[in-house]
């Protein structure tokens, strides 16, 4: 079953003038021709990206796209409607985000971190800045000193508030910083201390030798 959003290891069914036919079970997904390796031909597989195309029907591409289906990601305002915002995505296609979908109204070339979902009306994917409704601490999924992905969500008081592998919340600690970071950041931490309330403390780097290794590095 092909999935919308994500990318799909799909054989080639036939070829036409302007591309090459994917075989998706039903009457093919199309991918256009100036996406086409040059020695593509009949029965080969090829991993490409799904997603509809302005007509609404489902087209393949080559390109990569700056995220995947409920990936986090920073993207930049290309344009704005009274019914959304349409975010650079890589693609020949905007991504769009509903004016339900944003907190406070998003500005041409302004910079945003969203999450990729798929719309249950459309089937199309579309990003929403209302994240944290998507994100939980109840039931963990880490350990203390696990190396973790980190996403910078936003800055507080004491720090940043940071995703932690799509899925949950922590706080990176300003004395834990030790470069420039700003919202939609990404790298690499561990978790340093959950605390009884399932609260999550995380650093920067990797724990412990490795740690060190990391920063002697840079410094040579």
């Amino acid at each position: 079953m092909v999935k919308v959003g994500e990318y799909n290891e799909l054989k080639v069914a036939r070829m036409v003038d302007f591309g090459a036919y994917l075989d998706d079970g039903g009457e093919g997904i199309l991918l256009p021709k100036r996406f086409m390796p040059r020695d593509l031909k009949v029965e080969d597989t090829i991993r490409v990206f799904i997603y509809h195309d302005s007509e609404d029907r489902l087209i393949a591409t080559t390109q990569k796209p700056l995220g995947v289906l409920n990936d986090i990601v920073k993207l930049r305002t290309v344009s704005v409607t009274e019914q959304g915002a349409f975010l650079d995505f890589g693609l020949m296609k905007d991504l769009f985000v509903p004016k339900s979908q944003q907190l406070v109204g998003m500005l041409p070339n302004g910079e945003y971190v969203v999450k990729i979902y798929l719309d249950e009306q459309t089937g199309r994917i579309a990003a929403t800045e209302r994240i944290e409704q998507t994100l939980s601490n109840n039931i963990l999924t880490v350990k203390d000193l696990e190396v973790v992905d980190l996403i910078v969500f936003r800055r507080t008081d004491i720090g940043y508030v940071v995703i932690i592998n799509n899925q949950h919340t922590g706080v990176l600690h300003f004395n834990e910083i030790y470069r420039n970071i700003g919202e939609g950041d990404k790298f690499k931490g561990f978790v340093k201390k959950i605390y009884p309330d399932n609260r999550i403390d995380v650093s920067a780097g990797r724990p412990g030798y490795q740690r060190v290794e990391d920063e002697t590095g840079k410094i040579l």
